[in-house]
């Protein structure tokens, strides 16, 4: 079994690997309809120019450097040559606003900031241009400022041009320690105004020594392959996406986005894949419908292969379900690995609650899905399932390597170790609130099972108590409705209320398929208020209350045609709900639920 070494800082490990490997292919991205791939050596000699031409600018070690970029190769050479100039990265959502822009550059106190196109330079600029501390513009691309003032624009491959790196020179002064300031990620916020998270090297080392644990012992470390998709401006992405795989000495191929990730994903072949919950419900919901087209034998054979899936993870296939489960093994599983490039080790979830009937769906067709959980201020990735401590899908397994992990009185999940970040920037309040005797205080609400797997209950803030007292799981009830092929999104409320009631968000697909049974004109915002289309919805509702207990029932709903998107602000960049914006929109038509 490999090791993975003892690093004082993300940028010496990086130059290390870089060191090893060569001239072998690193960071690879489409152009031109073909895969192009840039090597280990001239990775870091553009990260050594880089590193230079920001010291040239007058940036000094401290120094926070924002940076707005979809994901491509550029974003980690800006990443690691940020960290090597001993500059500080400030990675912002590409969704961001004006105003979004505004808060983190005024809040981080950035200095400069790396923009790769001029469309993103559009909403970032204005906040530029009104910034008291931001007066450098490094465009990756050809961009331009209208009247700049004392703003200076500088050019990317100028100042590689310029600014030949010397590799050797800017790898020995990286001195860092394990506890120096490396990023400033700012949490997308279910609830208020960002807040920047102080992650050190040695947190984010942390973590990937977890994983390559888990990699090591489960699976196998060797010439692994990363499909980047997840935005690496979020933490889960920035660890598990880019620094994990240059520990493992991996190679890292850039999405073209989420319409082409599907063959993306067939031409990459990944080993091993981060994603989000709300990707595998997409995924799931393909497959099957693919599936149920093909007609015949093969919808028997998905609910066949479904129900040995759940027994596998239970105790074990039955010798007489044996025969079935290699037919199976045979044809329908090959199918779908398929599609998934055929050498997958292991897709790991995380950023939000994964449905376990979800995980026993991929594992049924021959996919490791593991769950994982964390937070941006934990590195992020406190735990994850593996296969030695038995995988159990509603569960997000044993904690990481070297990670303590125990439940406060009231049922609060606490973590300490060298993950922890070290606090907010500029919020000595809210870091006196979290990181208490050296724990820090998620604000999830679990317990550990007797096999030491972290089981996640609720959200402390987002846990429903209605009238009665009763303490209810929103996110269980809003996962197993967005399963249903009718449902797209949902949330449900109730606090202090008799029962719950729930927004839903029609799915445009299925919408469609109505309406062509039905022979009518498909217009989502006029059939949200369709008598006949509140029934089927409603007959979807009852089949998820059917498993559910009383306290947990969604009596009614209310439809809306128009989806939860970042771009609303009704989701977070990672895909989470936010559930006060929803309400600001939709909380009249929830009350009155409770009236009619």
């Amino acid at each position: 079994m490999r090791t993975f070494e003892h690093f004082p800082n993300l940028v010496t490990m990086f130059f290390a690997r870089a060191q090893e490997n060569g001239s072998k292919p690193f960071l690879w991205a489409k152009r031109d309809g073909a895969w192009r791939p840039l090597s280990w050596t001239e990775t870091a000699k553009q990260v050594a120019s880089i590193a230079t031409a920001l010291k040239a600018l007058g940036l000094e070690p401290g120094d926070r450097v924002a940076l707005v970029s979809e994901n491509r190769p550029e974003w980690c050479i800006a990443d690691l040559a940020i960290m090597a100039a001993g500059c500080v990265t400030v990675p912002t959502y590409v969704t961001n606003t004006e105003r979004d822009h505004a808060h983190i550059l005024g809040d981080s106190g950035a200095r400069a900031v790396i923009v790769s196109t001029a469309k993103l330079a559009r909403t970032l600029v204005p906040a530029v241009l009104r910034s008291v501390h931001c007066k450098l513009v490094i465009g990756i691309e050809d961009i331009r400022i209208g009247q700049s003032g004392d703003v200076a624009l500088h050019d990317w491959k100028k100042m590689i041009a310029d600014h030949p790196g010397d590799v050797a020179a800017v790898a020995a002064r990286a001195t860092f320690k394990r506890d120096d300031l490396a990023c400033l990620i700012y949490t997308s916020g279910t609830g208020g105004a960002p807040r920047g998270v102080r992650q050190h090297h040695g947190a984010i080392l942390h973590n990937v020594a977890g994983c390559i644990d888990i990699i090591s012992n489960d699976y196998g470390w060797d010439d692994e392959v990363f499909l980047s998709f997840l935005p690496l401006s979020h933490a889960y992405e920035h660890s598990g996406g880019q620094f994990l795989p240059i520990s493992l000495g991996g190679q890292i191929y850039y999405s073209e986005g989420l319409e082409k990730l599907g063959s993306n994903i067939e031409e990459v072949r990944p080993t091993l894949m981060v994603v989000v919950p709300r990707l595998f419900e997409v995924l799931r919901a393909r497959i099957v419908k693919g599936i149920e087209k093909q007609g015949g034998l093969a919808p028997k054979l998905l609910q066949r292969a479904i129900s040995l899936g759940a027994k596998d993870l239970g105790r074990g296939i039955p010798f007489w379900d044996k025969p079935v489960d290699l037919f199976i093994k045979k044809t329908l599983r090959p199918k779908v690995q398929a599609k998934f490039g055929g050498r997958i080790k292991a897709l790991v979830s995380g950023g939000a609650p994964l449905n376990p009937d979800i995980g026993v769906f991929f594992h049924a067709l021959g996919l490791n899905l593991l769950q994982g959980y964390g937070q941006t201020e934990a590195g992020p990735v406190i735990s994850c399932n593996r296969a030695k401590a038995g995988i159990k899908m509603d569960t997000v397994g044993p904690p990481m390597k070297d990670t303590e992990v125990r439940i406060a009185d009231d049922g609060e999940i606490l973590v300490r170790g060298e993950l922890v970040m070290h606090g907010y920037w500029n919020n000595p309040a809210e870091t006196a609130r979290v990181l208490q005797d050296g724990w820090l205080h998620t604000g999830d609400v679990g317990h550990i099972d007797d096999r030491g797997r972290i089981v996640i209950t609720d959200r402390k803030k987002d846990l429903i108590v209605n009238d009665k007292g009763d303490n209810v799981s929103p996110q269980k009830i809003e996962g197993m409705l967005t399963l249903q092929p009718e449902i797209l999104q949902a949330m449900v409320v109730g606090d202090k209320r008799p029962h719950l009631v729930g927004l839903v968000v029609p799915d445009p697909e299925w919408l469609m398929e109505w309406c062509v049974a039905q022979d009518m004109k498909p217009d989502c915002s006029q059939l949200c208020s369709d008598p006949a289309v509140m029934r089927a919805v409603q007959a979807a509702v009852d089949r998820v209350n059917a498993d559910l207990s009383v306290i947990e029932k969604v009596r009614r709903v209310v439809l809306t045609p128009d989806a939860f998107t970042v771009d609303n602000e009704m989701l977070t960049p990672s895909m989470k709900i936010r559930r006060h914006k929803i309400r600001e929109v939709y909380g009249e038509r929830l009350d009155a639920l409770y009236k009619a």
